[in-house]
């Protein structure tokens, strides 16, 4: 679910109540969520926030640090706790172990776990029912690296002999969500760059037991036996383990030690959940440091982030979408710390500077940035900070590049033989079973001219039409009673022939090509109108061109500054989206511009001109 990158629509503080159903909603889903957990997880005063994002999922976290749990349909019916919660609760869940750290490879890779992969308790296999949330850990290790949904119940799990998948999993360590915290860490230095062995804490601290004893720290069902140890990894490259001597437990501690010391110099270990020197800082800012703090974010988004396509833009999604971003890393930006207090006193304390100029909109309370001077001294003198490159190495130049390559649109028209004309075809040795450009088709039907020596001589630009050239333009397509033709204008040849082809069709975006039967059909836009004097816009038809209906009305959200919605098309396959307004001339310049569709490829039809 969280395996490739997708940028939030919306993030947003919750109130009051939004907290209160939030809490309740997670009592409800998990019968281990007590208040008193719940007050570790999210606790009471701290500000919570909510992400929405393209694919209807909300991601619940505390500003400024980490998220904490994640609704995979937005109505929280399948909500989650992300792997930092489960740090800080891991009894929140019950959890699967698996047989090795080894295995742990394949679950970080994006992969579901399956059955073979679980070490089984020694009571048996726990109790469970189809679709509960289950955690997953490695064997010495109490924190948890995946999070997923039963595919089926423990009784059938025992009548299908424990194989198959065991767990879907919606969340692992290092996916885009844990990546998205503002500060990135790992629970203990068991946690490596792609693989999760034991906690070597609780390893070096059982070697002041007997070898022989049990670490007691460690669940017995997290114990592997040789037996198992044998199914899952390698024995020489398994962690030393209960039963072995001494002196070779000892030996093989030193060297785990020292091999995590060195993976984990680029590592940040968090011994608390919190940094609370970063908590001391943020409450220690007077009122004066916050106000400048805020006019240094909000220079930052007026020189990197807001363009002038983007006016006007409502104040709470300026807030949210450019100024909380300019922030600096690991810092909460509270209005309410200000000396404004209120988000629409501060951004019209800056109208009244000069710097920008807003509007209340009565309608909805809410303050609206119309312009931005671009000639105002604070404006002119402030230099814009430049972004980082990211840890993976990747510029923001080389990300935009690969959205370039995406939004790039090849179309092309190609043809196959059918039974009128691979007579030609096999004549002059071609391939009937390869589709062909026109072009090449209408070179496939020249050469057998000039083999069969079919033009005219006393007419150059005429072709005389054989038993099998006449059959493979005409026969089927004359209607009876009518005489065939006995010669063709070179210049309707080619044409003719391509037209006893049957049509398909090529679509290329980026690195995915798409070859259909048929004809390629048009994107369609139409503007009707609905109650009382309201437009709306829909548009359909775009999966042909290979364009994601989810995303792009995220797009046009933003460009037209309209409420957008995804409808199925009743009775057809595909879906359709649907713009508040009549925006059919902004639609179509978009998709022209932005995903490089042909014009010739779009039908306006606008109803409310009728």
């Amino acid at each position: 679910m969280f395996k490739k990158a997708v940028d939030a629509k919306s993030h947003q503080r919750l109130s009051g109540a939004d907290r209160k159903k939030l809490r309740r909603t997670i009592r409800d889903r998990f019968s281990n969520a007590s208040d008193a957990l719940l007050d570790l997880i999210l606790p009471p005063k701290a500000e919570l926030s909510v992400s929405k994002y393209p694919n209807r999922v909300l991601v619940y976290g505390l500003e400024g640090e980490c998220p904490m749990f994640f609704d995979v349909d937005g109505r929280g019916r399948d909500i989650f706790p992300t792997v930092y919660a489960l740090w800080r609760v891991p009894e929140l869940l019950p959890a699967f172990v698996l047989k090795g750290g080894d295995v742990s490879r394949f679950m970080l890779g994006g992969a579901d776990l399956m059955f073979p992969g679980i070490r089984i308790p020694t009571e048996g296999l726990p109790s469970f029912s189809s679709g509960e949330p289950w955690a997953v850990k490695v064997p010495g290790n109490p924190a948890a690296i995946a999070v997923g949904t039963t595919t089926m119940s423990s009784t059938e799990a025992l009548k299908a002999g424990l194989r198959g998948k065991a767990l879907k999993i919606c969340h692992y360590y290092r996916d885009t969500l844990w990546e998205s915290a503002e500060n990135c860490h790992v629970p203990n230095a068991g946690f490596l760059e792609d693989v999760v062995f034991e906690d070597p804490a609780l390893f070096l601290s059982g070697r002041a037991s007997d070898s022989s004893e049990v670490d007691p720290s460690v669940d017995p069902g997290n114990m592997i036996s040789n037996e198992d140890m044998g199914e899952v990894i390698d024995a020489d490259t398994a962690s030393p383990g209960v039963g072995q001597p001494s002196t070779t437990q000892n030996d093989g501690a030193d060297e785990i030690t020292v091999q995590l010391t060195n993976d984990l110099s680029e590592l940040k270990v968090a011994e608390t959940y919190v940094d609370e020197s970063n908590i001391e800082g943020q409450h220690s800012l007077c009122v004066e440091e916050v106000d400048a703090l805020l006019d240094k974010c909000l220079l930052q988004a007026l020189h990197t982030t807001i363009k002038e396509k983007d006016l006007p833009i409502p104040g709470s999604t300026f807030w949210s979408s450019h100024v909380l971003p300019c922030r600096p890393p690991g810092i909460t930006l509270d209005i309410k710390k200000s000396s404004h207090k209120k988000l629409s006193k501060w951004l019209q304390a800056k109208a009244s500077g000069g710097l920008i100029s807003v509007k209340e909109d009565k309608h909805k309370k809410e303050v609206i940035l119309f312009s931005v001077n671009r000639n105002h001294p604070d404006y002119m003198s402030y230099k814009p900070e430049k972004k980082k490159v990211d840890k993976t190495g990747h510029s923001t130049n080389n990300v935009s590049s690969e959205e370039r390559v995406q939004k790039s649109l090849e179309v092309s028209e190609i043809y196959k033989p059918s039974v009128h004309v691979n007579p030609i075809f096999a004549s002059v040795g071609a391939e009937t079973s390869r589709l062909y450009t026109a072009s090449e088709a209408s070179e496939i039907v020249f050469q057998y001219v000039e083999k069969e020596n079919l033009v005219k001589p006393s007419n150059k630009s005429t072709v005389t039409l054989d038993a099998t050239l006449c059959d493979a333009l005409f026969k089927g397509a004359i209607k009876k009673g009518s005489t065939y033709p006995t010669e063709i204008h070179k210049k309707d040849l080619g044409q003719t022939f391509i037209g006893r082809m049957q049509a398909h069709h090529c679509v290329t975006r980026g690195n995915n090509t798409v070859v259909r039967k048929g004809a390629l059909k048009p994107i369609q836009i139409m503007t009707e109108r609905r109650q009382g004097n309201k437009k709306v816009t829909k548009l359909s038809g775009m999966e042909s061109f290979l364009l994601d209906a989810e995303t792009l009305a995220s797009e046009l959200q933003k460009k037209c500054a309209s409420s957008t919605t995804v409808a199925e098309l009743p009775g057809k396959k595909g879906e359709e989206v649907l713009v508040q307004g009549g925006v059919i001339d902004d639609l179509a310049k978009y998709l022209v511009e932005q995903y490089g569709v042909p014009k010739r490829y779009i039908e306006v039809l606008d109803k409310t001109k009728r």
